[in-house]
């Protein structure tokens, strides 16, 4: 019986997020021109600036300062706002909302919730209409509550670095992430929120206990599995259209203090991608995994993500695959500090990668059980085998990788683009 209600929770999670997938390949707009600026403005009423100018509000609003919220991380279309609201409050969000539903369908006034603006298909988007800034309703409060499930209540305008930051002091922190940390929590809540983790405990979405939100008719409604079900299941991966993510009570887990962040190359991809499903079937496996393939023209060091520095960087560099296509499985293991004397070493024999294991440096049980679980399961791979590297980092450095990467793509002068860079090191 339990099996079958894990197979029904694992089938509805695989639908979910296809139909995301399939979702997000629309475009909002059907405009097939390769330009898709919009210059010329919606027919407003004239009075709709002066309705909004007169809304009780404890924020604000802007009229003049909308460029940044006419683009995102798409950047396919460029459609400037009307005004932007800077809530202070979900009470402001609410009172926005009713007054363009009480406006009505002729006033041609839309409005977009926008978080740190990574959609790709206009979604944050309101052409002459009004962008709610998201990141202006975060909570200098955030709450986190221990207990046998622990979890933490957040603003939707909070970022999950923040939050990262907060759960650690207690030990704590969220079971699933995204690869890029620096996004609000409504954000990567409308959409699903995958990353390495998601085999493991499913992505974001799976992760949420209760929600608070702003429907479209401008109601503030509290929303979980047992109370309004039929719209928390509508609003999580729902791309922002059942309604405004104003607060989320988020799953929390004990966070371990290091990773073993591992790396093996594949020139196979049938062979990659077996070795791929082997380990996410496994009961005791990695903590993440993900996969991403490569042209390697120069050194792995340059072809890599900045933030990923092997123990053995001579071998690194002096792997030469002729620019062939590489495949690359990534995988993490979860280890504490106590542990760490007796996580294992990366040394090449025989031109053969093995795992050797010093028993004079055993710490504790636990470090030699990762150590052993951590050596079945790199001996049961079929990757090259003198391409395995591997790191010790920090927890919270590697679940911020992708911002590392970032922060030293712009030191070296690349302004544009530098995140979606390094996302293609990431991916």
């Amino acid at each position: 019986m339990g099996l079958t209600s894990s197979l029904r929770r694992n089938n509805k999670s695989f639908l979910r997020i296809f139909m995301i997938l399939v979702l997000s390949c629309i475009p909002g707009r059907t405009n097939l021109c390769s330009n898709n600026s919009v210059t010329t403005p919606i027919d407003l009423p004239p009075d709709i600036r002066s309705s909004l100018d007169t809304l009780a509000l404890e924020g604000y609003i802007s009229f003049d300062d909308v460029h940044n919220a006419s683009k995102d991380f798409g950047n396919r279309y460029q459609l400037p706002p009307l005004a932007i609201l800077h809530p202070r409050s979900v009470s402001d969000i609410s009172t926005m909302v009713r007054h363009i539903v009480h406006l009505g369908s002729t006033s041609n006034l839309t409005v977009a919730a926008r978080g740190h603006g990574h959609s790709l298909q206009g979604q944050a988007l309101a052409h002459q209409g009004v962008v709610i800034n998201m990141e202006s309703l975060r909570s200098p409060d955030i709450k986190i509550h221990n207990g046998k499930q622990p979890y933490v209540d957040v603003s939707g305008g909070e970022s999950w670095i923040n939050i990262l930051r907060e759960t650690l002091k207690y030990g704590l922190s969220p079971k699933s992430w995204t690869d890029y940390l620096h996004l609000t929590v409504g954000g990567t809540l409308s959409n699903a929120g995958i990353s390495g983790q998601a085999f493991k405990y499913g992505p974001q979405i799976n992760n949420v206990y209760q929600l608070e939100i702003v429907t479209g008719k401008g109601e503030v409604m509290t929303c979980s599995e047992k109370q309004n079900s039929e719209l928390f299941y509508s609003i999580l991966g729902g791309l922002g259209q059942f309604g405004i993510i104003t607060r989320a009570r988020i799953a929390l887990g004990p966070a371990p203090h290091m990773v073993k962040w591992i790396r093996v190359l594949y020139s196979d991809f049938s062979a990659f991608s077996r070795d791929q499903e082997s380990l996410i079937t496994k009961k005791n496996g990695f903590d993440y995994v993900e996969g991403f393939v490569t042209v390697n023209r120069s050194d792995l060091l340059n072809n890599w993500r900045s933030s990923f520095s092997p123990n053995d960087s001579t071998g690194a560099n002096q792997f030469k695959s002729e620019g062939k296509t590489l495949y690359c499985l990534e995988v993490v293991k979860y280890f504490n500090t106590e542990e760490a004397d007796s996580m294992h070493q990366v040394r090449s024999e025989s031109n053969m990668e093995t795992i050797t294991t010093i028993l004079s440096r055993f710490a504790n049980i636990a470090g030699m059980v990762a150590l052993q679980e951590t050596e079945k399961l790199l001996s049961e791979l079929s990757y090259i085998p003198s391409t395995l590297f591997s790191s010790e980092v920090p927890y919270i450095e590697f679940l911020d990788r992708v911002h590392i990467a970032e922060i030293k793509l712009r030191a070296k002068g690349t302004t544009k683009a530098t995140n979606a860079a390094a996302r293609n090191q990431e991916l």
